[in-house]
């Protein structure tokens, strides 16, 4: 089992910049690849970007792509997300995952075994 908590959502303008982070607790945290997701009113639940378990490879959804980096800091059991110039349309609730014994980054959710609660991001126009 493992637990997992989001913070730094808040609201912003178009333009500006968030940072992420999500803690885990648990089994070891360098045994899970991480991932983020979003999900939008009325919109599914979809994947933004994903971590190998040492940081080595990261993968990203092509509308976040040069504007978003992944990172994570297995020391202190966090993964974050740096998301810049950001748009209205990035608006969303915001999760963390964790995917255990991984074989590649994955973009499907049904991959992702534990789940953060969410945080939500805001971006006003």
């Amino acid at each position: 089992q493992v637990q997992l908590g989001e913070s730094g959502g808040g609201l912003v303008q178009t333009g500006g910049s968030l940072r992420l982070s999500c803690v885990a607790s648990g089994r070891t945290f360098s045994y899970y690849n991480m991932g983020w997701f979003r999900q939008a009113p009325g919109k599914e639940r979809e994947f933004v970007a994903g971590i190998s378990r040492s940081g080595g490879g990261t993968l990203y959804a092509d509308s976040v792509k040069g504007r978003f980096t992944i990172s994570r800091d297995n020391a202190k059991n966090t993964v974050y997300l740096q998301m810049n110039s950001l748009k209205p349309e990035d608006t969303a609730v915001y999760y963390c995952a964790a995917d255990w014994i991984p074989v590649v980054i994955a973009r499907s959710a049904r991959d992702y075994e534990y789940w953060g609660q969410g945080t939500q991001v805001t971006v006003s126009s």
